[in-house]
């Protein structure tokens, strides 16, 4: 009896839209919004954006990786939160 795979090597995590979408909001904040924050005071803030920019796509990347899927749903929403901060750290921005 052969046993069929369901993995496609051409489908990768870089094929995944949500990690796509998490690369293109990393890039944004990096690109678009830290050179903007003034000198002074900045660094918290700076770091906080930096580190919850990258967990959003590391963590899809993860949950890919694992093979439990509880596992792989629980990284799934660690990226979701870490998105979520994201959108406070923007209004942040504004505010200050």
């Amino acid at each position: 009896m052969e046993i069929k795979s369901k993995y496609n090597p051409n489908k990768d995590l870089t094929t995944l839209e949500c990690w796509q979408k998490a690369r293109r909001v990393k890039l944004f904040f990096y690109q678009e919004i830290l050179p903007l924050l003034p000198t002074e005071g900045k660094y918290n803030l700076d770091i906080q954006i930096r580190k919850a920019s990258v967990s959003a796509a590391a963590n899809i990347s993860e949950g890919y990786g694992r093979y439990n899927y509880k596992e792989s749903i629980q990284f799934y929403r660690i990226s979701r939160s870490s998105l979520y901060e994201l959108k406070d750290y923007l209004i942040s921005c504004f505010d200050l």
